[in-house]
């Protein structure tokens, strides 16, 4: 069976999030753990269950706004965050919007980072993924689920592990279902 982990990353919490999953997922799936930029659309539509993730920016998913805020953040003098590579180019959003007639015939799951605290103050960009897979055609094996940051922009601790611990219920959980 196969997995595609898609995600976007700004400051590389995202990134370390996906590739815990992906491990998560291994003794089950073969893994492919793939930023949005570089994301093909043969691969996702091959695969029996693709987890997409990104930052929550402004309540949601990121933007072109909100991505060069982001970028501009790294950018200024003391700055203690390092853009990534492939932050500067479309993100989840545009990606999700491109599907078109590729539109998805399997299994799902959507995940985020955010800021500490409830998500009523601080938004889920997982959320609108999971909304935007559903409408894609996608069926959803779980709930959105969200990734901590801390305020210096730093995974809160555990997180990884977390996230891997999640890969793998994603994993039984979508061998239930089939």
């Amino acid at each position: 069976m196969q997995a595609v982990v898609v995600y976007e990353s700004m400051f590389g919490n995202t990134r370390a999030i996906a590739d815990a999953i992906g491990v998560g997922l291994t003794d089950t799936f073969d893994v492919v753990v793939v930023p949005v930029a570089k994301a093909d659309q043969a691969q996702v539509s091959d695969a029996d269950l693709v987890v997409v993730g990104g930052p929550t920016h402004a309540h949601g998913m990121s933007r072109a706004s909100t991505r060069l805020g982001a970028a501009k953040q790294a950018s200024e003098p003391g700055s203690i965050v390092t853009l990534e590579p492939d932050a500067s180019g479309d993100g989840v959003r545009e990606w999700l919007g491109s599907l078109g007639s590729s539109r998805g015939h399997g299994m799902a799951a959507a995940f985020d980072t955010r800021m500490q605290g409830p998500a009523a103050l601080t938004g889920r960009a997982s959320k609108g993924i999971s909304h935007a897979l559903r409408r894609e055609g996608y069926e959803l094996i779980s709930d959105p689920e969200s990734f901590l940051v801390t305020k210096r922009n730093t995974l809160v601790g555990g997180e990884e592990d977390r996230a891997r611990d999640w890969g793998i219920a994603l994993a039984n959980r979508l061998s239930l279902v089939g």
